[in-house]
Order: structure tokens, then sequence, then C-alpha cells
């Protein structure tokens, strides 16, 4: 289903093309934009989720970008000086080296602010708080990594899976899955993230591929795909774009 997923992937583009932000944040608006690049893997994960479910894709959207400005946050803030010192970001140089530490930290919180206003645009507050509790697991995994001395899995857990995990929790919110049928989501969601830190760490160099060797990383990565394409037998839903979604995470090369 890889033309879902790019449909997917437009519709959360043109979503962010169109989105308002809060007027007073005008003055950073700017560097906010320049903060929303990437592949959108989440947000599509969201919609792909809720979709599953049969909840039509207008709906899930401002969740689906709720998600991705975390995301996005995340990025600004981990590329400051004072924690990982990128200055630059997919080619181009990161928000704060093109527009100062001091709009860069703002702009970080600004998008943080945007995805929790969005989140409470729904009926309950199920969609924020799902997310602003992932929020807060990827900020304590970040301190963890600075302290250093925790455990391969725990780290990518909290500072990757969690927002992942969220991706797929708040499309269930935003759709109104209840509770009761959370759970086979939340395996999958597990393994979602971990698939996608390996593969990473294979592309990278390091993390699981420096722990257990290239070849142990990329083996590791097929047992997590083939766990998250069974949980998704164990879903009441239509999966299909789902699994297309594992099946490009196992193989990217970028």
């Amino acid at each position: 289903m890889p033309q879902r997923t790019d449909e997917l992937r437009e519709l959360v583009e043109s979503y962010f093309a169109e989105l308002a932000f809060t007027p007073e944040l005008e003055p950073l608006e700017a560097s906010m934009r320049d903060a929303l690049g990437g592949k959108r893997v989440r947000p599509v994960l969201c919609l792909a989720t809720g979709e599953a479910v049969g909840a039509d894709v207008e709906t899930l959207l401002p969740a689906a970008a709720a998600v991705e400005l975390v995301h996005s946050f995340s990025l600004v803030h981990d590329d400051l000086p004072a924690l990982d010192d990128d200055a630059e970001r997919r080619g181009a140089p990161s928000v704060w080296a093109a527009h100062g530490e001091a709009t860069a930290i703002l702009a970080g919180d600004a998008l943080l602010g945007e995805a929790v206003r969005l989140a409470l645009t729904y009926p309950t507050p199920d969609v924020a708080r799902e997310l602003v509790l992932a929020t807060q697991r990827m900020i304590g995994g970040q301190q963890l990594d600075l302290q250093g001395g925790i455990e391969l899995e725990r780290l990518h857990a909290l500072k990757t899976g969690a927002l992942f995990g969220a991706s797929i929790m708040c499309g269930l919110w935003a759709a109104g899955v209840p509770p009761a049928e959370h759970r086979p989501w939340r395996a999958f969601a597990a393994e979602v993230g971990l698939l996608f830190q390996v593969v990473d760490d294979v592309l990278d160099g390091d993390g699981y591929a420096e722990a257990i060797g290239e070849d142990g990383a990329r083996k590791l990565a097929g047992d997590v795909a083939a766990r998250a394409r069974a949980q998704l037998e164990e879903v009441d839903g239509e999966t299909e774009v789902l699994r297309s979604i594992v099946d490009d995470l196992a193989v990217r090369t970028a």
C-alpha cells in the first residue's frame, strides 16, 4: 500500500501548509516552520491507525499533526549546543544555527504548546493526555541519556518508543476506540518504535549496531518486524497500510 502512505503523507503536508499558529507566535513562525521537515513517519502512523479502525482522516489530522509537532520540538531542542550541538539537520542549518539559540529554545517551546493546543481540540482529553505522557517520557529519557548508565532497551523505549506509541494511540483515541481494545495496539506500538530505532542504529552504526554488531542488529530488526506483523493479527481493523509501513521501516536506507 505505498500509494496510500504517500497519500497520507501529502494530507499531512497540506494540513501543515494551512495550519495557523496562535497569532502571538508570529515573530517565531519562520523558525517554527523551518523545524517542520522530515518524512512524517509518526503522523502517517497516526492516520493509518485511525483509518484502520474506520475513522475519517479529517478527524485524525489534528492528532497526527500534534504528534509531529512534539517530534519537531524535540529535534529543535536536541540540536542545541547544550545537548547534541548539531548545526545541521536534513542537509540544512538547524533551527539554532539559522535563527540563534534563544529563538530556537522559544520555537521549540512554541511547537510543544501548539501540539497540546491541537490535541485539546477533541471532545475528550484522551488525545492530549496520551501525547503529554509520551512527551514527558521522552524528555525523561533524554535526561537519562545525558546521565549515562541506562540500558539500551530502556533508553530507546523512552526516547524513541514513547512518541511512536503516541502516534498509534492518539489515532485510536481520536477514532473513539475504547480502552478495552487497546492492549494489542499498545503491543504493536512498542514493536514499531523498537523497529525504527534498531534500523536507525544500523544506519548510524551506533546503539544496537555497536552493542550486538551490524548483523545482529539487522537480525533483531527482522525479528521485531515479524512481531509487529503478528500483533496486527490480533487487532480488529483493516491493517494493510500499517503492514506496509512496518515493511518499509524494516528495509529503509535513510
